[in-house]
């Protein structure tokens, strides 16, 4: 089995050696993709070193960031296309071992499966998040996988995420389950919850200031997806995948004057993220 694995790493270099240290690196039968875009810290120095000089491990420097524009990019320039999996990690994320065979192995299993989603093992809500996860068959850009077959459809037509959406997992997630079509489309069993998958986070704690302002730029990036998901389930609904713009910001003309923050406290979040994208108006 062709199987290839990318890695997105922006200003990672405290976590970038334990991510890999997760990995199977001396798997000669996985190609490895670590992509660190947009760094100006030693992500890609620290990501060398790990790799310790094997060939089926290639740190790629990119200068622009955003994990949307990088998801592009390794989907439609790095790839064979040949792939009979491709597994999508982020770069500070610690994955279970075996996680990779088992993604892989569920596809395979389920031939007609477009997505296979890695589970939380750690964290607060881990339990409601991988009931979630059960229930509702979404994925975590943190570990997932896509089959072949998909990426190949993907790269055929073109298919590019808007180079400033907020995460890639949910409109991955929407393309899985409607196999590439409109919401009308959507089928539950394209995208499986694997168990034997998972990853591990670093925990936010009051004793490490730098968790705590990483999950506050977090929460305000949630609120700009949040938004950013209303607008893409009217297209989604209306037209489908070929109606994506190639930016979000196109549109938010048409569209933050329809938004208004959130109760509080996701509010407060709402607020910061609304004024960020008219910012970029």
């Amino acid at each position: 089995m062709h199987i290839a694995v990318g890695i997105f790493a922006h200003q990672e270099e405290r976590r970038i050696g334990l991510c890999l240290a997760s990995l199977p690196l001396d798997r000669a039968d996985i190609a490895f993709h670590v992509l660190v875009n947009g760094s100006t810290d030693a992500t890609a120095a620290r990501a060398r070193e790990a790799a310790g000089g094997r060939a089926n491990v290639v740190v790629h420097e990119l200068a622009a960031g955003g994990k949307a524009r990088t998801w592009n990019h390794f989907v439609h320039d790095l790839l064979g296309g040949d792939e009979d999996a491709v597994i999508f990690l982020d770069g500070d994320a610690e994955i279970v071992t075996g996680s990779i065979d088992a993604l892989a192995a569920a596809l395979a299993a389920q031939p007609e499966a477009n997505a296979a989603a890695g589970m939380p093992v750690n964290g607060r809500s881990v339990e409601a998040y991988r009931q979630s996860l059960l229930d509702e068959r979404g994925l975590f850009g943190d570990l997932y996988a896509l089959s072949g077959r998909l990426v190949a459809a993907v790269r055929a037509r073109g298919l590019r995420l808007p180079e400033d959406l907020v995460g890639d997992d949910g409109l991955v997630a929407a393309w899985a389950h409607t196999d590439l079509g409109r919401d009308t489309d959507w089928d539950r069993e394209r995208v499986l919850a694997c168990e034997d998958a998972g990853f591990r986070c670093e925990a936010v704690s009051l004793l490490r200031p730098s968790t705590l302002r990483m999950q506050y730029r977090r929460m305000i990036n949630y609120s700009v997806r949040f938004f950013q998901n209303r607008i893409i389930s009217d297209i989604m609904s209306r037209v489908g995948v070929d109606g994506l713009p190639v930016r979000m910001d196109a549109l938010y003309g048409a569209w933050l004057p329809r938004f208004r923050p959130r109760p509080l406290p996701t509010g407060w979040f709402d607020r910061k993220a609304l004024k960020r994208m008219r910012g970029k108006r």
